[in-house]
C-alpha cells in the first residue's frame, strides 16, 4: 500500500490538477509514474473506444509539474485548482 491521499482534484478538457500528500520517501516522479499508469490502463478497460484518437501508445502526455509545500502554501494550491473550475 502506498499511503498516498488525493485531496483535491480539478479535471479540465486537456489536463488534471492533483492536490496529493505522498511520504517524504517517496519519489515524485515514481508517483506520477504510477498514477499515470493506472488511470490510463483503467479509462482504457472503461472507454476502449477511445484508442481509436490516441497518438501513438501513449495515453497521457510525457510531462507533469509538481510543487511541495514551502515556497507556497496548502491554501494557495486549492485556491488555483479551485480557480481553474471556472
Amino acid at each position: 500500500m502506498n499511503r498516498w491521499w488525493i485531496s483535491d482534484l480539478g479535471i479540465q478538457d486537456d489536463h488534471a490538477h492533483l492536490l496529493i500528500q505522498i511520504q517524504p520517501s517517496d519519489s515524485i516522479a515514481e508517483v506520477v509514474r504510477v498514477l499515470k499508469g493506472a488511470t490510463s490502463r483503467f479509462i482504457r478497460q472503461e472507454f476502449p473506444e477511445l484508442e481509436e484518437f490516441l497518438w501513438g501508445d501513449s495515453f497521457w502526455a510525457d510531462g507533469y509539474f509538481a510543487e511541495t509545500f514551502g515556497k507556497v502554501d496548502e491554501a494557495m494550491i486549492r485556491r488555483y485548482i479551485e480557480e481553474q473550475r471556472k
